[in-house]
């Protein structure tokens, strides 16, 4: 008969430092996080996220967001915001990459 292997509980295992393992992040639960991230920094209605890339150290995300409506609706101003989030979803820094006319039909967005 096998020896039977005790388990210890949380409880038991006192100040022994836990392992933590990093979340791992899809590209959709990037993107999900990036826009929540942008979205609570800039206090404005994002129109969705257009980029959602992997880095060595975590996610880049893209998002629209728009900072100025218009009547009529081609005239919105809109801008793309770019977050870098560490591999669990942290937010490591934003920046607002630019800003163009709805109507514009010129890429303002080229990643450097």
């Amino acid at each position: 008969m096998p020896a039977k292997r005790r388990v210890e509980r949380p409880e038991e295992q006192g100040d022994r430092p836990r392992e933590r393992r990093p979340r791992a992040l899809t590209a959709a639960t990037a993107g999900e996080v990036g826009l929540r991230h942008v979205i609570d920094l800039t206090a404005r209605e994002a129109e969705g996220v257009t980029l959602v890339e992997p880095t060595e150290d975590g996610w880049v995300v893209v998002v629209e967001v728009v900072e100025d409506r218009r009547i009529p609706s081609s005239g919105d101003v809109l801008a793309l915001y770019e977050a870098d989030l560490d591999m669990e979803g942290n937010l490591m820094s934003y920046r607002r990459k630019g800003r163009y006319r709805r109507s514009s039909s010129d890429n303002p967005y080229e990643r450097s």
